[in-house]
């Protein structure tokens, strides 16, 4: 089939599989509506969609009560590259021409009795409204990291999970991995103290530019693209609009295969990659939404006309009394550890035996100054999470567990929208703090950014000045023994002269 299949090829191609689809259309109303069986539609069926349909399809095959009944996407698609409306209708064993279930506008299916489940994959601007109106019509979401372009619309989506009371899960595949938790337990039982600081990244390096791996071709073209849907401008969140006008971004075919090159569609590094390791790291911390962000980088070699930088770090402080670093270079892949620091121990993730786990390196308190060490030839207690690290066997477990949730009407999920919203607000935040040049600050109670100033250093300044105590990690129960000082005997000699009396004259 060459690079320009269009509708007939593919309505063509889908009456030779006919025969073989296991859920022909005549059958969906008769069982994908009953209350054993699950009708998943997938909206927006690019690269990233096509695990989730093979996933699926993997689901029906293990007779686990799923199927896929509906798909959506404002390309027609290619099955060279293996995306797109009608390639995915195909491998769902729908008809190519079956118009009630194979659409370009995802409002027709949410409707469908047989649809029980939205699986939105569309590019990030649209995630935020598709799980919203989705939850509207008593649908259960799974939704594609990040899970929304916005700090406001992750906001919006949470309220409207609540609302309306519906089961999702937010596409983080390592929350699957329980390694996150067992680390989570073993922090706030006080083994490792205090915790100081963690650090995670995402490094790559590829020849030709990042995102632009995936594959522009000549039927790419506003024939075959609703560009109008694409962009978003007619639709809007809490009443702003997803995205721009085509005066101010005409048909691109760069602009619609590689989106995340782009501002207006996506975050680049800071909300597809960095998402990731955020959400899983502040769920092992014990933390969520950050007191302050600061967000640097640069594009110091991608100058292909993208508008997201190749270079980015965020650091993330908290209420806590700590820190979370994400850093990443698409210019080169050579990593550091990803790590969390206590006062009396260290936890490095790393694997064994194809298995994520973490080793516990105790620490050595002294009393001198010291020069930095290296961490060469550090051992410690490993502790497996005992999940295996084959290829993709975490977003099928991600799978079914939010299978098993919605089953069970039970919103605590893996991945919930709550954690979610917490870990694209980190990222989020330093997106902004890169783009204006400002420290970002987190307001509690408007649930949004703010520019900062100089009481977040004050604030500490004053308890350290008070001799208060450290705040602790959510769930934290561990002793004091990993928090506390042991201030040498002179110390007592310190402290302000008052009217001339020396403070240190009872010693």
């Amino acid at each position: 089939m060459n690079s320009e299949l269009g509708r007939r090829d593919f309505m063509k191609a889908a009456a030779v599989g006919a025969a073989a689809a296991t859920l022909p259309a005549s059958s969906y109303g008769k069982v994908l509506g009953a209350n054993d069986r699950i009708g998943v539609a997938f909206l927006g069926v690019g690269g990233r969609c096509q695990a989730h349909i093979g996933h699926v399809l993997r689901l029906q095959k293990e007779n686990k009560g799923v199927a896929p009944v509906a798909v959506c996407d404002i390309w027609d698609g290619n099955k060279e590259v293996g995306r797109g409306l009608y390639y995915s209708a195909e491998r769902c064993g729908l008809k190519a021409d079956d118009a009630a279930h194979v659409v370009k506008d995802y409002r027709k299916l949410l409707d469908m009795k047989e649809v029980d489940v939205v699986c939105v994959a569309s590019p990030d601007h649209w995630h935020a409204k598709m799980s919203i109106d989705g939850a509207a019509a008593g649908k259960d979401v799974y939704c594609e990291k990040p899970m929304t372009r916005t700090i406001e619309e992750a906001h919006a989506v949470v309220d409207a999970m609540k609302k309306y009371n519906r089961v999702m899960t937010v596409g983080v595949q390592s929350m699957a991995n329980p390694v996150w938790r067992m680390a989570y337990e073993y922090i706030t039982e006080g083994k490792i103290g205090h915790v100081a600081q963690a650090q995670t990244q995402y490094y790559r390096n590829s020849s030709m530019g990042q995102w632009r791996y995936y594959k522009l071709t000549k039927d790419m073209n506003p024939s075959t693209i609703d560009w109008d849907m694409f962009l978003g401008y007619k639709f809007n969140v809490n009443g702003v609009p997803l995205g721009p006008t085509p005066d101010k971004m005409p048909f691109d075919r760069a602009v619609y295969g590689q989106w995340r090159c782009y501002w207006p569609f996506g975050g680049g590094m800071f909300t597809d990659l960095f998402v990731h390791q955020t959400t899983h790291m502040i769920a092992a911390m014990g933390v969520r939404y950050p007191a302050r962000v600061i967000g640097g980088g640069g594009i110091y070699l991608e100058y292909d006309g993208r508008d997201v930088p190749d270079v980015a770090t965020v650091v993330a402080d908290y209420d806590e009394g700590c820190q979370l670093i994400i850093t990443a270079t698409m210019i080169n892949d050579h990593i550091i550890d990803e790590v969390i620091r206590g006062r009396l121990a260290t936890l490095k993730f790393d694997r064994r035996d194809g298995k994520l786990g973490f080793e516990v390196l105790p620490q050595k308190l002294g009393g001198g100054p010291a020069v930095p060490k290296s961490a060469a030839g550090e051992k410690g207690e490993f502790i497996s999470g005992g999940f295996t690290d084959a290829k993709d066997a975490d977003t099928y477990a991600l799978w079914e567990n939010f299978i098993t949730c919605v089953r069970g009407k039970n919103r605590d999920t893996l991945s919930t929208p709550e954690l979610g919203a917490a870990a694209f607000t980190t990222v989020n935040l330093g997106v902004q703090s890169y783009r204006k040049g400002e420290v970002m600050f987190w307001d509690k109670e408007q649930r949004r950014g703010a520019s900062g100033n100089g009481s977040w250093a004050a604030h500490w300044e004053k308890r350290s000045k008070d001799h208060g105590k450290p705040n602790e990690v959510i769930g934290y129960h561990g002793d004091a023994k990993g928090s506390e000082l042991f201030p040498p005997d002179y110390q007592k000699l310190g402290g302000p002269w008052v009217n001339g009396k020396d403070p240190g004259e009872k010693v």
